[in-house]
C-alpha cells in the first residue's frame, strides 16, 4: 500500500475562505497599527535593578510579555461594542493550546474566528526567533479535516529592549517596544517556507524564516496534502508512521 492507495476525507472550505481570511488578518494588523500610532506600543518593566535589566538573556521572558501585551490590545477593542474593527470577542487559549488568542469578528451575518499563535522576535539579536516552531504536524493536520474554514494565523512582533531610567524613583525600567509586526495565514504561506521538523512527537511544522514570507494561496485539501508531503520526505519518517497517524485522527475514509 502507497500513500496514493488511501482514500482520504477530503476537506472542502467555504468559497469565501480567501476573502474571510483576508479580512481577519487586515482588522488584526489596523488595530496593532492604531496602537503603534498613539504611541502606546510600549511594555514597561519596573524592577529594584540598580543597573537594568540583563538585556543579553532578555528574550527569555519576551514571547510571554509580548503575548500578553497583545491579549490586552485585542481585548481594550472588544471591550468597545461599537468598534470598527468588527471584533467581537477575544479568549486567551491554555498554555499548551495550539493558538494563544482566538479572536472573533463579525462580517455581515457571519462570525469569522482567528486562532493566533503570537511569535515574539528580537530586533537587537541576530536570527532570534527566525525559524520558530508553529505547531505539531498531527494537531494542525487534523484541524483542517475536522473544519475545512479552519483559520490558523501566525502574529509575528518584532520588539526591541533598552533601559531607560525612571525619574521618580532614580532606577532603571526596562522597556519593550513593538517596532513591526505582521500576520499570515499558515494555510497561504508557500511551499518553501514551511519546514517539517520530526524532532518533537510526530514532528513540527516551522516556517523557515518568519522575516521573509512569501504567499501561495490554496485549498485546504492541498494544504493537508502539503503537510503529508513535508512528513513523508523526512528522513525520520516512514508510511507506516503516516498510516498509523492518518488513522488514529480519522483523516481516511471508512
Amino acid at each position: 500500500m502507497t500513500y496514493d492507495d488511501l482514500t482520504f476525507k477530503i476537506p472542502k472550505e467555504s468559497k469565501n475562505y480567501r476573502e474571510d481570511s483576508i479580512f481577519v488578518v487586515n482588522q488584526m494588523l489596523s488595530i496593532l497599527d492604531a496602537r503603534k500610532n498613539i504611541g502606546d506600543n510600549k511594555i514597561i518593566l519596573n524592577t529594584n535593578l540598580k543597573l537594568g535589566l540583563p538585556l543579553e538573556n532578555i528574550n527569555k521572558i519576551a514571547g510571554p510579555m509580548i503575548e500578553a501585551w497583545a491579549f490586552e490590545v485585542f481585548s481594550g477593542i472588544r471591550d468597545d461594542s461599537d468598534n470598527r474593527y468588527s471584533l467581537i470577542n477575544v479568549e486567551a487559549q491554555e498554555r499548551l493550546g495550539m493558538a494563544d488568542i482566538v479572536l472573533q469578528f463579525k462580517k455581515k451575518n457571519a462570525v469569522l474566528t482567528g486562532n493566533i499563535d503570537v511569535k515574539a522576535t528580537s530586533n537587537d539579536i541576530p536570527n532570534s526567533g527566525k525559524s520558530p516552531n508553529i505547531t505539531s504536524f498531527s494537531r494542525i493536520r487534523t484541524a483542517y479535516v475536522k473544519d475545512p474554514d479552519f483559520m490558523f494565523i501566525i502574529l509575528s512582533i518584532k520588539h526591541r529592549v533598552y533601559s531607560q531610567r525612571n525619574k521618580v524613583t532614580g532606577l532603571f525600567d526596562g522597556i519593550m517596544e513593538i517596532v513591526d509586526y505582521n500576520a499570515y495565514d499558515l494555510k497561504f504561506i508557500s511551499d518553501e517556507d514551511i519546514n517539517y521538523n520530526p524532532a518533537l512527537g510526530t514532528g513540527q511544522i516551522q516556517i523557515k524564516d518568519i522575516h521573509y514570507i512569501n504567499f501561495q494561496y490554496r485549498t485546504t485539501w492541498q494544504m493537508c496534502q502539503l503537510l503529508d508531503k513535508k512528513f513523508l520526505s523526512s528522513s525520520r519518517r516512514t508510511f507506516e508512521d503516516f498510516y498509523r497517524e492518518a488513522v488514529k485522527h480519522k483523516w481516511l475514509k471508512n
